[in-house]
């Protein structure tokens, strides 16, 4: 059996000293605060039979825009789409307006000899 070593206090306190270089390495203080946009946000009134007056909050210019941005359809906020379902549907407008005048649409049926035999064939079989 291996025997247990047994470990000073010097020892030990270098095991945590590296213990807590490592983690101070990868810690990230975050210092700033900000309210999520896309979420709603549920103000309480106060009671009926309260006596206190009601609280002025003060105009976050900042934050009222950044609410408004988060409204808006992902065509008017981002200029070009973020996901592949974006993509789908992110031209809202035609690409030709007038169907009827764009030659590139405007498909004749031709019949060559193909299409007479097969609709020879097709007579046939009914």
């Amino acid at each position: 059996m291996a025997e247990k070593i047994e470990l000073d206090y010097v020892r030990q306190d270098r095991f945590h000293t590296e213990i807590i270089r490592k983690e101070q390495k990868l810690q990230k203080l975050h210092t700033e605060f900000s309210i999520n946009p896309y979420r709603t946000l549920h103000i309480m009134p106060d009671k009926p039979m309260c006596r206190k007056p009601p609280e002025v909050i003060a105009d976050n210019s900042g934050y009222i825009e950044a609410l408004h941005r988060a409204k808006l359809e992902p065509i008017k906020k981002y200029p070009v789409p973020l996901t592949e379902s974006q993509e789908i549907g992110w031209l809202p407008t035609p690409l030709i307006q007038s169907m009827s005048l764009d030659k590139r649409l405007n498909f004749q049926r031709i019949t060559t000899d193909v299409t007479k035999h097969a609709e020879y064939a097709r007579r046939r079989m009914n």
